[in-house]
């Protein structure tokens, strides 16, 4: 059985939390370059040369002012064994990482009282118990303006293919302007009401451009970006051919009368960051 010291996960995250927030992963990087090659709307164009001047600033401040809520996502090895509480060692990594990192701090002790606790806890930590002896953690800040654009449905089985497409533009032209596109979408089908929804918060881990490994969905995948980009929102929701960087899917066995359909977006600082302890 190894040993894990949780000062080292706090260490982690808190290191997690800044880069996060001040680095664009290369998959995203390469995707917003890719879409201002192809636009050819004067306003869309100047947007995303914009967006792109605006990450490759950033550097040791944020890349988006809303630093979001730090969703951190744990997979624990069956064969390691943690000294001190995960819990405990991953929030005070986001309290560490937000506060010495200077980060905006978002979070309110209650949905109704609105009082900001001034260090962005607790995190919205999901926790995965997996062969190995080894900890992996992705830190993926998620801001307001996109989460508050995601939807679910519990669809009957008989909408079948059809009726998801439908769900998931029909969200996406709901959405508008709202969460910054282009953006990037991540769509959970299967399992119940909750699982669902986490399955497409999980679809936005995935790198923008992979694909499902099944071919049914990685077509849909392909189908779907092409109608989201014939919607017209364009960057920023001004027009253009770049409305989505990408959208992913993610699938699990669901109940025989259910067919439970989430969809979770992203704006364009879609962010995430993994490392192995």
């Amino acid at each position: 059985m190894r040993e894990l010291d949780s000062r080292l996960i706090a260490e982690a995250v808190a290191d997690m939390c800044v880069r996060a927030n001040t680095v664009l992963p290369d998959d995203v990087r390469a995707a917003l370059d890719l879409a201002r090659r192809d636009e050819d709307g004067e306003a869309a164009r100047g947007i995303l040369d914009t967006i792109i001047e605006n990450y490759r600033a950033a550097g040791p401040v944020p890349i988006c002012q809303d630093t979001g809520l730090a969703c951190v996502f744990v997979e624990v090895g069956q064969d390691v064994h943690i000294s001190g509480s995960l819990t405990d060692a991953v929030n005070a990594g986001v309290a560490k990482g937000y506060t010495d990192g200077y980060l905006r701090k978002s979070v309110v002790r209650d949905p109704l009282d609105r009082v900001n606790i001034d260090d962005n806890t607790p995190a919205l930590l999901y926790t995965e118990l997996v062969p190995g002896d080894r900890v992996k953690i992705t830190v993926a800040p998620k801001g307001a303006g996109s989460e508050n654009m995601s939807r679910i449905a519990m669809l009957k089985p008989s909408d079948g293919i059809g009726g998801v497409r439908d769900f998931v533009l029909e969200t996406v032209r709901l959405a508008g302007p709202n969460p910054c596109p282009p953006i990037v979408v991540g769509v959970g089908i299967g399992g119940n009401f909750d699982k669902a929804a986490l399955l497409a918060k999980k679809a936005l881990l995935r790198p923008v451009g992979s694909h499902n490994p099944a071919e049914m969905y990685s077509e849909l995948e392909s189908e779907l970006l092409t109608l989201i980009n014939a919607t017209g929102i364009g960057p920023q929701g001004l027009g253009g051919r770049t409305t989505a960087l990408g959208v992913n899917i993610e699938t699990m066995p669901t109940h025989i009368a259910s067919l439970p359909c989430a969809v979770n977006i992203n704006c364009h600082v879609s962010r995430h960051v993994t490392e192995v302890l």
